[in-house]
């Protein structure tokens, strides 16, 4: 007897609808497995078995034979446990077919009959919702990601047994119901208040979230570099719930949503360490993953010791500094991973990390040759370059009040809503995803402004790129400022923030 169940695979970050097809017919015991199967969805045959049993349902001691279609896509992952046992179910006659059609199902076998989390719910939730499956039959612990998909219905299941009773009709079909999405925004514990002195890179960082542009640090150490980039999260807008599916769905992909939990409610913070390899940090592996800029999609990617980083690596974020995807290609497949994330970066002036420049015991050759790691290019796409100096000691112990991140946070909403006027109908969110037109269309400069970055183009031997990102951290400022036309002092400050090309 022939049975069918819809299923679905991941290929990237995007679902693929996945026939599981089992054929029971008489002759010799065999359990075989087609359709390009990896090795965990060959060795699902035991597991399978057991469960099987365990749920107290007799196995078929004859020839069963598994399809999963489309033959040519390649099946991964433990995630088709649970439609082919209940398609070797359905088969037998133990389950009804009628609700099989309405429902995609997804779902890994414990030995005991259990149904175990797994990857990639929340695509497949998305999927379904595309396709119009109204129904969704998946473990306990991804029902709470997939439930945040409006138009498919979550039924949250725990064990073998209570997924027959629910497509036979025994228990009702009831959909999980998904909690509010917070509001929190801030990183529990940070605040801005608690940064003394560096005024000036605290207002870098308030144009940087304004706009989501690029920052280089540039300090001995002890500046604050680190605390100053990872209080930046407490002065970012809170995630859309549009945004937190989509940041939900990369990390539910690489596993990193834990049993139980429902969307990504906070922007991602990623720091990698700088041995990270270079497939760790664009994505890569056998089968295409999301690497570390991927994970950081919407949020902060924070690159400490940026000069430490090899040069393989960092040359590859090129490409998804400027257009926001990653494009991995493999001989087991190809993928695209949105990565339209926020550098942070962070180094030392010198390889000996010296806390001075009155102190430092290294040459002016060995600084050049340090910072010199960083190719142009990369500066390039660094829209603000910081330069920070050590902190005193009449700063350390001063007891003048710091700006809270709550009172800077409401000036960068403030800014974003404008840039959310200004963009709608477009496909552009922020300042520094302007386009080469909508630069030109929103930075308009008066002839003055245009002069002086005319003359600073000149001096600085800013290349095209580096120009017309000086007009979007210029659109930024203008924004928090509640200017609609930009002035020669946005410009002016916008300059001030090309520092590594000065030292060029």
């Amino acid at each position: 007897m022939l049975a069918r169940i819809r299923s679905a695979g991941i290929h990237g970050i995007q679902a693929r609808s996945v026939w599981v097809e089992v054929d029971v017919t008489s002759g010799l015991p065999s359990f075989s497995t087609v359709g390009l199967p990896d090795s965990t969805v060959r060795e699902s045959r035991d597991r399978i078995r057991a469960a099987i049993r365990n749920s107290g349902f007799e196995f078929p001691m004859e020839r069963i034979t598994v399809s999963l279609a489309p033959a040519d896509f390649r099946k991964e992952g433990a995630g088709y446990d649970l439609p082919m046992a209940l398609g070797i179910l359905a088969a037998t006659g133990v389950v009804k077919p009628a609700h099989l059609e309405r429902c995609a199902v997804l779902g890994e076998l414990a030995l005991d009959g259990n149904v175990r989390a797994v990857r990639g719910a929340l695509p497949v939730a998305l999927l379904c919702r595309d396709a119009g499956i109204p129904w969704l039959l998946l473990p306990a612990g991804n029902a709470a990601e997939a439930a945040a998909v409006g138009g498919v219905d979550a039924v949250a299941v725990t064990s073998l047994h209570e997924a027959v009773e629910y497509l036979n009709g025994e228990r009702p079909l009831l959909p999980f119901v998904r909690e509010a999405l917070p509001t929190a925004a801030a990183a529990e514990g940070a605040d801005f208040a608690e940064v003394r002195g560096q005024a000036h890179a605290k207002r870098a960082l308030e144009i940087a979230a304004a706009g989501a542009h690029n920052v280089i640090m540039l300090g001995p150490p002890g500046a604050g570099k680190t605390m100053l980039a990872r209080r930046l999260a407490t002065i970012l807008p809170p995630l859309t719930l549009d945004e937190a599916i989509e940041v939900s769905a990369i990390w539910s992909v690489a596993g990193l949503l834990s049993a139980g939990q429902g969307l990504v409610t906070l922007r991602p913070f990623r720091a990698p360490h700088h041995t990270v390899s270079e497939a760790g940090l664009i994505g890569g592996g056998r089968v295409p993953h999301p690497g570390e800029v991927s994970l950081g999609h919407l949020g902060v990617l924070f690159l400490d010791e940026l000069p430490e980083f090899t040069r393989r690596a960092l040359e590859s974020l090129r490409q998804p500094l400027e257009e926001g995807t990653v494009a991995v290609a493999r001989a087991a497949g190809s993928a695209v991973f949105p990565a339209r994330v926020q550098l942070i970066a962070a180094a030392n002036p010198c390889r000996r990390a010296c806390r001075s420049l009155e102190h430092c015991v290294c040459t002016e050759g060995e600084r050049r040759q340090y910072l010199g790691r960083l190719s142009g290019p990369l500066l390039d796409r660094i829209d603000l370059h910081l330069e920070l100096p050590a902190v005193g000691i009449a700063e350390l112990t001063s007891e003048t009040a710091e700006e809270p991140s709550a009172s800077i946070r409401d000036r960068v909403l403030a800014a974003r809503v404008r840039q959310t006027t200004r963009f709608r109908g477009t496909d552009i969110r922020v300042n520094a995803a302007m386009t080469g037109r909508a630069t030109r269309r929103w930075c308009a400069l008066p002839p003055e402004a245009a002069r002086l970055l005319a003359r600073a183009v000149s001096r600085l031997g800013l290349s095209a790129r580096a120009y017309h990102r000086v007009l979007k951290v210029a659109r930024t400022i203008a924004d928090l400022a509640g200017a609609d036309a930009l002035t020669i002092d946005h410009v002016a400050e916008a300059i001030q923030y090309r520092s590594l090309d000065r030292a060029e």
